[in-house]
């Protein structure tokens, strides 16, 4: 690649990094481009040559920090590709892996932009889900299939057992962050997978309901 290229992708992506920093902070309204350009670090007619005007970089912005957000999750079940002698495990350290970075400052952040500027950007929230949900839980239906196959899970729609594992984990954490709002010890988000995964193996488990003995 040209270093022109390179170079020209490396401000584009200082100048998302930078937009997403300030609409946390302060929110769309507020924002401004020149404290977006002083976060990126560059003029603030280079903000304008990348991203015609405020309201594009707030899009571009938005689906940027959620593929960031879906790397990590990718990267959180790489274990069940090789679970091990034990299933349950594993996915208590996916599950805890998952939440953590569920409820890090950076999601959080993306959250409650979602939520305050909604009304503002009704299509912000399908630019996030493209760039993340679905492919979190095609990624994880995927590894699900695997242990099916190997008859160490039980089940033969590994779709569903990826958006049930998906909520068991997230819909209590949001209640218990109270939407974002709330840090939650790392202690609490341990109870919250283990519980995820026992209701989970209740259902999709190769002998339900049984735990063994650690």
């Amino acid at each position: 690649m040209a270093a022109t290229s390179r170079g020209r992708i490396d401000k584009r992506q200082a100048i998302l990094e930078g937009a997403f920093t300030v609409f946390a902070r302060r929110g769309y309204a507020q924002a401004c481009v020149q404290d977006i350009a002083d976060a990126a670090g560059v003029a603030k007619p280079t903000v304008y040559n990348h991203l015609t005007d405020k309201a594009t970089l707030f899009r571009h912005a938005m689906e940027a920090a959620a593929r960031t957000a879906l790397d990590g999750r990718l990267a959180a079940l790489a274990p069940l590709l090789e679970p091990g002698d034990d299933p349950r495990a594993t996915l208590e350290g996916v599950g805890l892996d998952l939440l953590r970075l569920h409820c890090d400052e950076r999601s959080c952040a993306l959250r409650r932009l979602l939520y305050a500027e909604f009304t503002t950007f009704p299509d912000a929230l399908d630019l996030v889900a493209a760039a993340g949900p679905h492919h979190l839980v095609d990624a994880l239906a995927d590894r699900l299939a695997r242990l099916m196959l190997a008859g160490r899970l039980r089940g033969t729609d590994p779709a569903r057992a990826a958006e049930q594992f998906m909520a068991l984990l997230v819909g209590p954490l949001e209640a218990r962050s109270h939407m974002g709002t709330r840090p939650v010890p790392d202690a609490e988000l341990r109870e919250l997978a283990d519980a995820a995964v026992d209701t989970f193996l209740h259902a999709f488990g190769r002998t339900p309901g049984a735990r063994p003995t650690r």
